[in-house]
Formats: C-alpha cells, structure tokens, sequence
C-alpha cells in the first residue's frame, strides 16, 4: 500500500514526546489493518517511532528523510 493511500496524520513542529504520543493515540481509534503515515520534523522520532511501532505491534512500513524532517509509513497491528 502506497503513502498516497494511507491517512497522513501532520506531526511536524512536535517535539519528543508528543509525536509517539499522538500516532498512539490515534492508531488507537483505527482499525487493524489500517495504514497511517506520519511526517515530523522531530529528530528522534527516527529512534522512538520504530520502537513504538516494535513495542506495539504495529509494522514499520517505511521510514524515509524528507525535506524537512521524516515520513514513516506504519500499518495498524
């Protein structure tokens, strides 16, 4: 599944910890299965958005740099 047809859900400007508290709460209220990208300008949500993801069961799909900060791709476990 592609970014384009995911939710994307606008982090950038949040600072540790509100952008992995914020993608919990919201795959919280979707359902399994569900795509959701997130784009932030947090440096270390490069570190705490795959843990996140690994602690909670939900899949990593894809991380990448972007010009102002990063994208993550994560699918609902």
């Amino acid at each position: 599944m592609s970014a384009v047809e995911a939710e994307v859900y606008d982090l950038k400007g949040l600072k540790c910890p509100l952008p992995v508290l914020k993608t919990k709460k919201r795959l919280a209220a979707m359902s399994s299965g569900s795509t959701l990208a997130i784009e932030t300008t947090d440096p270390l949500a490069v570190i705490d958005i795959p843990h996140f993801c690994n602690e909670s069961g939900h899949t990593l799909l894809t991380s990448e740099k972007t010009a102002g900060g990063h994208r993550f791709l994560i699918r609902k476990g």
